[in-house]
């Protein structure tokens, strides 16, 4: 059972949000951060990427740096950038992106739920990205960007939703990427203590984006309690900052390939290897976007192609084997390609689908690029089904749009 609870949130003035709220950490390089935070010393950058207040060059894991963060994250609460709330809140927060809105309950998530496994995961985490966000949690103590979850849809917390997204937001703001930002606190007793009984009758929560930052923050919570010998559980480190949204409520986007080159074949001998598995059609210069699960889209030499696997070429009884960049990937960057490793070779790169086909063409038109990949979204019943059967995806497989905005809430862990 999912257990979690409601949180004394740090968090700016509603006249500050717009000028402490960023994006994530993980989003943009230190250059860009630089460039965001120009003229800005209330920018969350400052705290979340504080490599921008030294030098360019400057290696973000260098101790002084993470130093910074803490001396940034003191004076944002001494200025009054930061405010702590009174009280215990739970909090809706909703995301607006071409006019469709998602919204979710900003909770603080219980770390043995992640290190039992009712928290469930779908990728693969790397121990150095651990460190570097367990580090930034230990030295600000405190959860300074929040995960991103999602849950089996509920009807009274949807109800919920309804009824607290009717009053007048705390924030609402529109981010310079144009997404709408919007956030309510629920201060009514009766609520938060239905939200907490709600949550715990729903089994599990899945990690849709942030792998690492939960992992991080679990492994923090746990070192905590390790080192405490009064620890009773009830302690705030035992919980970390997440958005926990209904499932129906979000949106996969396709993530794309470019490959570099056809492996040593020519534009016709590597169409002809393809007909070995796919049924090939050429849609001509007009952008072609794939139509449903197990078709792709593929640009090569000015031309979009459509191709669609023939019979037995995978397995829709395997939830791995039944995804589509599984299929693609065993057999056109495998097979064909000669591309066996996603997440080292450097003749592929990946594209969200947040920059559209159109970014798939410029990247081969312009000779970058000898061929892209365009595939159909993963569905979030494939992503929970994956996470309960304990699978692990591929790399590069979700991308989720729009992202968290960091800033409009911070968890401390002690308090």
């Amino acid at each position: 059972m999912a257990k979690i609870k409601p949180f004394k949130g740090l968090r700016p003035p509603r006249e500050l949000v717009t000028e402490v709220a960023s994006r994530p950490y993980d989003v943009l390089n230190s250059e860009e951060a630089r460039m965001e935070a120009q003229g800005n010393e209330k920018s969350l950058y400052h705290i979340i990427k504080p490599e921008i207040d030294f030098a360019p060059g400057t290696d973000e894991h260098d101790s002084a740096v993470y130093d910074k963060a803490v001396a940034n994250f003191h004076a944002f609460q001494k200025n009054g950038w930061l405010v702590q709330d009174d009280k215990e809140h739970y909090y809706i927060y909703a995301q607006t992106m071409n006019g469709r809105t998602q919204y979710g309950f900003v909770v603080a998530a219980n770390v043995a739920d992640y290190m039992e496994g009712r928290i469930k995961k779908h990728e693969l985490t790397r121990r150095d990205k651990e460190e570097d966000r367990m580090k930034h949690v230990r030295i600000n103590n405190a959860n300074v960007e929040p995960v991103f979850f999602a849950f089996p849809d509920n009807s009274e917390l949807e109800a919920i939703i309804k009824s607290v997204t009717s009053g007048t937001p705390e924030y609402d703001f529109v981010a310079p990427d144009g997404f709408g930002h919007h956030f309510w606190v629920i201060d009514d007793e009766a609520t938060i203590k239905r939200v907490t009984e709600l949550f715990e009758a729903i089994p599990s929560l899945y990690i849709a984006d942030g792998h690492h930052r939960t992992a991080a923050a679990a492994l923090v919570g746990n070192e905590k309690a390790q080192q405490n010998p009064a620890h009773s559980g009830d302690e705030e480190y035992n919980y970390f900052l997440a958005v926990a949204f209904p499932a129906s409520h979000l949106n996969i986007i396709d993530y794309n390939r470019v490959v570099r080159d056809l492996n040593g074949l020519s534009k016709e001998e590597f169409l002809k290897a393809l007909e070995k598995d796919f049924v090939v059609e050429c849609k001509g210069a007009d952008e072609y976007r794939p139509e449903k699960l197990h078709n792709f889209s593929m640009y090569l030499d000015g031309e979009w192609y459509s191709l669609d696997p023939k019979e037995g070429r995978y397995d829709d009884g395997d939830p791995i084997g039944q995804l589509d960049v599984t299929i693609s990937s065993d057999l056109i960057l495998r097979d064909i390609l000669g591309i066996h490793d996603l997440r080292s070779d450097k003749r592929i790169d990946f594209v969200g689908g947040i920059r559209g086909l159109g970014e798939l063409k410029r990247r081969v038109d312009s000779g970058e690029m000898k061929v892209a990949l365009a595939l159909y979204p993963v569905s979030m019943e494939q992503l929970m089904r994956i996470a309960d059967t304990g699978n692990i995806m591929p790399p590069k497989t979700t991308w989720f749009e729009p992202k968290l905005r960091s800033g409009l809430v911070i968890h401390k862990l002690d308090d």
